[in-house]
């Protein structure tokens, strides 16, 4: 059932990045959503007086047994268990994140949140501190036990999503399997008619190889799994084009004819779409049992606390969130 003054949770990321920075500018914007950040209030604090930000009034604590307030920015308190330093992250508050995130989706599957949107981690750091993680998309789907997760990419006006996402190149043609590429599009069309009102979604779809595999002379990936998929799902009633070539499929001539492309790994679709609206672009799972939208970039450890960071992506990941809240069935 959609709802009429979403109330979203925003986790701050790493500490050391612009993630805090990003939260704090949210001051000076006001959405038809309540918003609560996930932050240690310290930071919260100590980060403001950074960027000289003149609050004028406290940020108050979330009542969440209360009903949301439209427009209004509160703190979910938590606590860094290291001093935090601008630009130098350190395992010692991997902890911290995760408990952000693992907050959230808490959060979202009791109903205490209506969405969850992301500021940017640094992945490395919690690998280093012993945890195994890949990525936000991968973390979340675990979290949730859910069995087929997509990660769409969205600017006003284009979404692309990713068959495979956090793999070396190595690997991804051995994972475009019949049964991935067929759960992927399945959950694609889904989330669009879910979230996005789109009564019969029609999907782009890239080849794997050069050409889209020039008739088996450049591969046989779109012979021998690509094709017989999406024909397998056109003779359901689904709406798929394709497979095209990835090089001539991003023109204006292909575009116009669809409401999202699929590539099949994560430097073949995403580099346009950043190139086109970088810092205007949101991330979406689609998949999941909550709505999740994030930023479109990392950590920007050299622009923490400079007053230089810009909250586009992360304005667009919200508005995103909240329509996606405002609509979902």
């Amino acid at each position: 059932m959609s709802v009429k003054t979403p109330r979203l949770i925003i986790t701050s990321g790493e500490p050391a990045g612009i993630g805090p920075d990003l939260c704090i500018s949210l001051i000076n914007h006001s959405f038809s959503a309540e918003l609560v950040v996930a932050i240690d209030p310290s930071l919260f604090a100590e980060r403001a007086a950074q960027l000289n930000y003149a609050i004028k009034k406290p940020v108050a604590h979330v009542a969440i047994n209360e009903p949301p307030t439209p427009g209004a920015l509160k703190i979910l308190p938590l606590k860094t268990p290291y001093p935090v330093i601008p630009g130098q992250p350190t395992p010692d508050n991997a902890s911290y994140i995760l408990e952000q995130l693992d907050t959230a989706i808490s959060g979202c599957q009791q109903g205490i949140f209506d969405g969850m949107v992301t500021a940017p981690i640094n992945k490395s750091i919690l690998n280093e501190a012993g945890i195994a993680f890949s990525g936000h998309t991968e973390y979340l789907a675990q979290q949730t036990q859910s069995q087929q997760v997509v990660m769409m990419l969205a600017t006003q006006d284009m979404k692309v999503a990713l068959v495979t996402t956090h793999h070396p190149l190595r690997q991804v043609a051995s994972l475009i399997t019949p049964s991935l590429l067929e759960q992927v599009i399945r959950t694609l069309n889904k989330g669009l008619i879910n979230y996005f009102g789109q009564l019969k979604p029609t999907i782009l779809v890239c080849g794997l190889n050069p050409h889209a595999g020039e008739n088996g002379y450049l591969g046989r990936e779109e012979l021998d799994i690509i094709n017989p998929t999406l024909n397998k799902l056109k003779n359901e009633g689904l709406s798929l084009i394709g497979p095209l070539p990835a090089d001539t499929l991003f023109t204006p001539k292909h575009l116009q004819t669809a409401d999202v492309v699929l590539a099949m790994y994560h430097d073949q679709g995403l580099p346009v779409l950043k190139f086109h609206g970088f810092g205007k672009a949101a991330n979406i799972t689609l998949g999941l049992p909550i709505i999740r939208t994030s930023v479109d970039h990392g950590t920007a450890l050299d622009l923490a606390a400079s007053g230089k960071a810009n909250a586009g992506s992360l304005l667009t990941a919200i508005e995103y969130a909240i329509y996606m809240a405002q609509n979902k069935p």
